[in-house]
């Protein structure tokens, strides 16, 4: 059965990654996923597609959550305590409203400086509550939509074949922004039939194929748009059914639990061959 290669959290979505070792799964995902949101002033959203420095900021957690530490090449530390009992403000994503609690003017002023562009930080409030749709509803925090995103190392195997046939440079993980990284799997995008599987401790629920966007295109570690790839390729043989192209799933936590790097697939149930994999219209890298 395939096996858990990754793990990553993203505490402030469009932000650097985190990597896990072991983890619990809740509702909303892996701990502190999207936990945090950078706005324009106005409290719209930002991501790497209009703002791919984003990218070059990396947070890092204290031990109990309650303190937020960013870094960024060129620009000095901030650390900020983490503010969950301030004013709520609103803020939009994808138009849709909710509500955040602003981080304070330091950090404020600390992306502001990184984008060049005038922007705020909140974080979800305690009461914060979100239902995703998809095959099998869920909730998340400021993810684009269900809990959690889900790639194998087969489907990017494949896609760097194809990359170098073409005599383009593979790509890294990390251009898809994944949650979960499963090796170990019969074939690539065997992911997009799953349609529910436990990990460790965790449940999961499919609830659609991860459409994907121009944020792919930014190198993550330069904050800079890097060429047409990946989305040139995928458009040759990933095409959504739903328009777009597919690389990927997104899944709904079923049920909250433990899971480490190295758990195996312990129970897995998988789509009728003739079955339509319902899409998405978002993208799970922003």
């Amino acid at each position: 059965m395939a096996r858990v290669s990754a793990l990553f959290s993203y505490p402030v979505k469009g932000c650097a990654g985190v990597p896990l070792a072991a983890a619990r799964l809740a509702p909303t995902g892996l701990p502190h996923d999207r936990a945090f949101l950078v706005t324009d002033p106005e409290g719209v959203f930002r991501s790497q597609r209009a703002d791919p420095r984003l990218a070059l900021a990396r947070p890092a957690l204290g031990a109990h959550g309650d303190r937020l530490t960013l870094t960024a090449p060129g620009l000095e530390p901030v650390t900020v305590p983490v503010d969950t009992t301030g004013p709520a403000r609103r803020v939009t994503l994808f138009g849709d409203p909710y509500t955040g609690i602003d981080q304070g003017q330091a950090v404020a002023d600390w992306f502001t400086e990184l984008l060049g562009r005038p922007s705020r930080l909140v974080r979800v409030p305690p009461d914060h509550r979100r239902t995703t749709t998809g095959l099998t509803p869920g909730t998340s925090n400021y993810a684009d939509s269900a809990a959690v995103s889900l790639l194998s190392q087969a489907a990017l195997t494949g896609l760097n074949e194809r990359l170098a046939a073409r005599g383009e440079p593979p790509l890294p993980m990390d251009r898809f922004r994944p949650n979960v990284v499963l090796d170990e799997v019969d074939a690539p995008h065997e992911e997009d039939a799953y349609r529910a599987l436990t990990l460790g401790e965790a449940r999961l629920g499919f609830a659609k194929l991860a459409v994907r966007c121009a944020v792919t295109l930014v190198d993550q570690r330069t904050g800079a748009r890097a060429g047409p790839e990946p989305l040139r390729t995928l458009a040759d043989y990933r095409r959504a059914p739903a328009g777009g192209v597919a690389f990927g799933a997104k899944f709904a936590v079923l049920g909250p639990g433990a899971l480490a790097v190295g758990d195996r697939v312990a129970a897995l149930t998988r789509a009728d061959a003739a079955e339509p994999a319902p899409t998405a219209s978002g993208s799970v890298t922003r």
